[in-house]
């Protein structure tokens, strides 16, 4: 499979899930559904466009490095640049959308930005195994 081909499986897959958890997290918060579902899909194309672009980023700049196995560190490096550019793009949005303050926003975002820290990194390790990247990167770490 391409990379390119495999980065938008990623990501199809990857927001599907997203928008469920988003819609049904605000919902339990008590936000309308509407609002909810507006924020997820409004969260999911900004994500859709980031994932793109930051998985892209990551993968050459991985290709650069001397060392080709994609380690635990490499993937916490890349869970928490991905969320930390969105909080940085989706706390605007939040706040429009469901018509609360930056503050209340930023604290929303937090809320789900340590939930999708965990989901990003367990993703990305469980889409490694299931597809393994095409760039010849070792998806486990060797043994010491």
């Amino acid at each position: 499979m391409s990379a390119t081909t495999r980065r938008i499986i990623y990501v199809i897959v990857y927001e599907l899930v997203a928008i469920v958890a988003v819609t049904v997290g605000l919902s339990v918060l008590g936000f309308g559904g509407g609002q909810s579902g507006a924020v997820a899909i409004a969260s999911s194309t900004v994500a859709v466009i980031w994932n793109f672009i930051w998985t892209s980023l990551f993968e050459a700049w991985e290709r650069r490095q001397e060392s080709k196995t994609r380690t635990v560190k490499r993937r916490i490096v890349h869970s928490i640049g991905f969320e930390g550019g969105l909080l940085v793009f989706l706390v605007p949005v939040v706040a429009w959308i469901l018509k609360v303050s930056l503050l209340e926003a930023l604290v929303l975002e937090a809320g789900l930005l340590v939930f999708f820290l965990i989901y990003t990194f367990v993703f990305m390790w469980v889409f490694d195994k299931i597809w393994p990247p095409y760039t010849g990167i070792v998806t486990t770490e060797e043994p010491k």
